[in-house]
This record gives C-alpha cells, structure tokens and sequence, in this order.
C-alpha cells in the first residue's frame, strides 16, 4: 500500500498533519500555527522519531503557507505597474511555499516508510552524519530487491555504513538508489572531524588547526559543492534543518526582527529559502539561525559544520592577531562597508583600541571581501563612477538634502530587489550574520574565560550575532563587553538576547549625522531605522546609548573620532 501524507486546517488557526507509512503505519500531529512544536494527536512507532515529527510539522507549515499567500500588496496597490508586480512577487512566494511542501513531505515519507519497521537484531554503532551523535543504528526490514537502509535511533534519519574502508561511521541516506559511494561526514568534508568538532582548543589563534581535517576527502562529489551557493541543507543534518521550530526562531531573534507568531514563522522560512524567496531551497542565510536558535549546538559538532561550510564559501574568512597583550582581556575588531578592505594592518583601530584596552591581545575578523565589494561597487556603480569608494563615501557623507534625494532614486532599485541574491545590501548582510554565528563558534570552543567585541557598521553586526551565537552556549566564554560602532542594525527590537551574553554592557555609538545609515540603509531595510543613527531601542543599564554625533560626522569618521567606554 502507498503510504501518503496531508494537512489540513481546524477552527481557523489549528494545523493537522497526518502519514501512513508503505506498511500502514500512522501518525498524526496538530499545533497552533504559530506553535513551534506539534502535538501527537495518535501514532505507534512512528510517534519517537525525532525527524519525523520535524519534517511533517514543516510540511504543514509550508503547506499553509501556500493556502494563505496574499495579496494585499496588490490590492493596495496605486498604480497598474505596481500591482502586477506585487501579484508576481505573491505567485512567487506562493509557488516557494509550494515546493519546500513538496520537498519536506518526500523526506517525511521517506523516513515513515523505513521507520515503521526495524530489526532488533545485530545493530550497527557508529557516529551519525544526520545528528552528529554517536548513536545505534537499526536496519529497516525493507521488502527484498531494495538496497539495505538503518535508522538512527538518536535522531531518526535514515543511513547506511560509509563505504570508506576501515569506517565504521554512518552516512546519509536518501530514498531510491545510490548512484555515487555514499561517504560520512567527515569523509565528505562536512566537518573536520566526528570527535574534534565536540571538543575545544586553547587560544583564538589556534583555530586554523582545528578546522584541519582528520580524513581525506573520498567523495567526488561533496554534498555542499553539489548543492552550490544556496547549500545549506546539505551542510547541517536534515533533521535540525527541517526542524518547524526554526521558522519562528529565526523570525523571533533580534538581528533577524523579533517578530513572534505566525509572522516570525513567515519570515524565518522567507530567510531558509535562501538567496530569493522564490528559489525554494534551504539556504545559507538559514544557518546563521540555525546554529544561534539551537544553543548548544554551538562550539558542538553542528556548530563546526556550519562553521566548516561558511569558511569554505568565505575565502576571505579569518582571524588575525595583531598583538599579543600582556594579560589583559582579549580584543575583537571587525570592519564594514568600505573599510573591510583596508589593507593597513589594524584597520584603523589600533589608536581606539590603545585607548581603551592597552594590555590586551588584540584580534581582527577578516570577513566577506566578495560581500562587501560587491556593495560598494554597486553605489559607486550607480552614482557613475563604477569601482570608486571614494564617490560612494562622499555623497554618502553628504549631509544636505539634495545628495540623499539622489542617493535614494539611485541605489534605491538594486537595494529594494525582490530577488535577495542580487540585492546587493541583503548579499552582505546576511554574510555579516554568518559570519558572526563563525566568530561565536571559534570562541566558544576556546579555553578564555572572556572576550571584548568591537565592531564598526556591518562589522557592529558581526558582533552582535557573535554574542548572541555565543550567548547560547552553557558554560561557555563570556562577554565583557561589546562596543557597536555605527551598528547597521534596526533599532528596535527585544535585545535581551543581546544583553543577557554580555557581563559589563553593550556600548551603542550613534550619530544622527551618519548619512549612509540615515539615506543608504533606510531604503535597504524599507524605512527602517538603524541603531547607529539614533541608538538602540529600548536602552537598558546593560544596554548603553553613546550619542557621538558632536564628533562623528560621516559614517567613516568613528574609528578616528571615537573614545571607547
């Protein structure tokens, strides 16, 4: 009997998803749909699989999003132009919402067909490319003629023996038959290493080292090469990726919105989608929630798999040591828009550093060369000198009305592009977020008690997610501090996050003067207003407002301009 799978909704707001495995076996589940977790409403074996649950919540997740797409935009729409616009961008994200459906029903099935039925006898020991556990694996009683297929009895995925001789790791399997040698994770280079990646290392600086890895590379071809830019889904576990509480966790941090409900939920699938919303697929910007919402996840296994996957897309990504101190807590600085490139060592932070923290080891971030270029290329592209910082920094800076007028009708097109893979802004920002779920990670498999984190703009934001990220981590390093300088981050949100990994405060310096924040980030974010321009909302004892607009008068004059708390 073909097994199925289907939801539908009750009284208006309550989901109910329900599957039948090839064998008869059932399981149904019902939520709110704002609930990050189901009910199991009736189901037998099926009932303890981790991953079942996570996939068929997901499908029912976004299945409804598809039901319920609107239209409104249209509707309110003044001109003709305008409304087949947004009808299109509406189909769009109806027609995404349509195949991540798809997508996680076939993995649901999948797993309830082999689950349904497993043997007791001679179990298979062995680290688990799905969860990352080391875990017992049991055969499933498949009908005769079809390839051998195991369960993890941690996670619930579906795996087989990795074919690398001498392993006796578990890799992945997917419905259907193989085609390629299927390889474990540390044989696809997923992660450095099953026991590495769960384990520490001593100094920040030592990180190279760790992300070394402990086996070859067997397989020809590499899960997150196969699955090109928008990756994700084959770099974290199938079953923590499809996870429906990640929708709304994603939609609930501060860096992504703080929005809640069904709205957060809306917007975190918007994210997992990856480069556009209407690609369908699981993207990178998805990781940067994925780690920072799972909490222990960081500085474990997951972590380092993701961690592996951003520098292995970020040629660019390192850490580097600009002094070694001489006892005093450790420094980060990280850079931003137009001032990443700096080719001087310090990047101009070393006279506010010296200021502030003189007998501390200081580090930089090097991020998101590709990112960052690519945005500021745009805005000197489109005020017509193609390549030139210097036009983009000076009309920016520009503080009178006149040049925000014509820095709005310019980049104002390639900043509010509905396709998020050639929006130059949304490009870089969700590179800053991955970035800072890296640096979190790192740190939190150091053996330093503390760390201080300084970022300027897109930098600011790095550290930002950095805290958060390593907030989330039990018994991990602390944060002094945090000093956001010119933070390209909204305003407004919940910051307790934020607040709740820093011990001292975070330091907020914002100039109503910044023209970049003021003109060039508004019209990126929709009107939104940054953090760096007027401060952060709402202030706290642990969330400190630094008004430098009497000294800052460009968004490229903080790092000169600028004396640390």
């Amino acid at each position: 009997m073909p097994g199925s799978i289907h939801a539908h909704v009750a009284d208006g707001t309550r989901l109910t998803v329900a599957i039948t495995s090839d064998q008869g076996a059932t399981l149904t589940l019902s939520g709110e749909i704002a609930d990050l977790r189901p009910t199991v409403e009736s189901g037998g074996v099926l009932q303890t699989n981790p991953a079942l649950l996570s996939n068929m919540w997901a499908y029912a997740k976004a299945w409804y999003a598809a039901q319920t797409t609107s239209y409104s935009v249209a509707l309110e729409a003044v001109d003709a132009e305008s409304q087949k616009a947004a009808i299109k961008q509406a189909e769009e994200n109806k027609k995404s919402a349509l195949k991540r459906a798809d997508g996680y029903a076939k993995v649901a099935q999948w797993i309830a067909d082999v689950a349904d039925d497993v043997s007791p006898y001679e179990p298979k020991n062995g680290w688990c490319s799905a969860c990352f556990a080391e875990a017992e694996h049991r055969k499933s009683n498949r009908p005769a003629g079809q390839l051998p297929v195991y369960v993890c009895q941690a996670c619930g995925s579906p795996t087989l023996p990795c074919v690398a001789p001498g392993c006796e790791n578990m890799a992945g399997r997917e419905r259907g038959a193989l085609r390629l040698p299927q390889y474990c994770a540390e044989h696809r280079h997923d992660i450095p290493g099953f026991e590495k990646s769960q384990g520490t290392f001593g100094e920040l600086h030592d990180y190279e080292d760790f992300l070394k890895y402990d086996k070859p590379n067997l397989s020809k071809v590499s899960m997150i090469a196969a699955a090109g830019v928008v990756g994700l889904a084959a770099a974290v576990p199938l079953t923590l990726v499809a996870m429906p509480a990640i929708g709304g966790a994603i939609g609930s941090l501060g860096m992504f919105g703080g929005l809640s409900g069904a709205a957060a939920t809306s917007h975190g699938l918007a994210l997992l989608g990856g480069g556009s919303i209407a690609t369908g697929g699981l993207g990178m910007a998805g990781g940067t929630a994925v780690v920072t919402v799972v909490g222990a996840a960081v500085g474990g296994t997951l972590g380092a798999s993701v961690s592996n996957a951003y520098v292995r897309e970020d040629k660019s990504f390192r850490i580097e040591l600009l002094r070694p101190g001489r006892g005093g807590v450790p420094v980060l600085v990280a850079n931003g828009f137009l001032t990443e490139g700096d080719q001087e060592k310090w990047g101009g932070w070393k006279s506010i550093v010296d200021g502030r923290y003189p007998d501390s080891p200081v580090y930089r971030v090097r991020w998101g060369a590709k990112e960052l270029k690519d945005f500021g290329v745009m805005g000197a592209g489109l005020i017509g000198k193609a390549g030139s910082t210097t036009a983009v920094k000076g009309a920016a800076a520009g503080a009178h009305k006149v040049g925000a007028k014509f820095l709005g009708r310019t980049i104002a097109p390639a900043l509010l592009a509905t396709d998020l893979a050639r929006n130059p802004w949304h490009v870089a920002k969700s590179r800053a977020d991955k970035t800072g779920v890296i640096v979190g990670d790192l740190l939190a498999r150091t053996e330093t008690e503390s760390y201080v984190l300084i970022g300027h703009s897109l930098g600011a934001r790095v550290m930002a997610v950095a805290a958060e990220a390593l907030g989330t981590k039990p018994g991990g390093p602390r944060i002094r501090s945090v000093h956001l300088l010119g933070a390209a981050i909204g305003a407004k949100s919940d910051w307790r996050d934020l607040t709740g990994a820093v011990d001292e405060a975070v330091y907020g310096y914002h100039s109503t003067r910044d023209n970049v924040l003021n003109v060039v980030y508004r019209v990126a974010q929709g009107g939104q207003v940054a953090a760096g321009l007027t401060g952060f909302t709402p202030a706290s004892d642990k969330l400190v407002n630094v008004d430098v607009s009497e000294h800052v008068k460009s968004h490229f004059e903080y790092l000169g301009h600028v004396q640390l708390k």
